[in-house]
């Protein structure tokens, strides 16, 4: 799991269920370092898509595999930055998703994704 960021406690990045990969809250995290280098949000989401995906990617996935997406940001007025963010990954038919407005995330990021993919086992 080289291209994966490291848990930041005892947890794993993700469990398969049957059919399902369902991803721990991603963070910005880069997965040679396990430090946050992005700063601004749009780089921030960026990040955790690319980890969903490296996770995606260890069990025969994509992105395009996502069924649900969960969002969690520090700010809500960044919506509209992490949509254009996702549009520009994401394809047609978009997966569900919900965003969540919380007041702190791990080592002070402003985004965190989770993930919920169908991939036959």
């Amino acid at each position: 799991m080289n291209n994966i960021p490291q848990a930041l406690g005892p947890y794993s990045a993700y469990r398969r269920a049957g059919d399902l990969v369902i991803t721990s809250g991603q963070i910005p995290l880069n997965p040679a370092t396990n430090e946050v280098e992005a700063t601004t949000v749009a780089d921030q989401a960026q990040q955790c898509l690319t980890n969903i995906e490296a996770i995606l990617k260890q069990e025969n996935g994509s992105l395009a595999d996502v069924v649900k997406f969960t969002v969690f940001m520090t700010d809500l007025s960044h919506f509209a930055e992490i949509n254009e963010v996702m549009a520009g990954r994401l394809q047609e038919p978009y997966p569900a998703r919900s965003a969540i407005e919380i007041s702190k995330l791990p080592k002070d990021v402003q985004v965190e994704i989770e993930a919920i993919a169908y991939i036959k086992a």
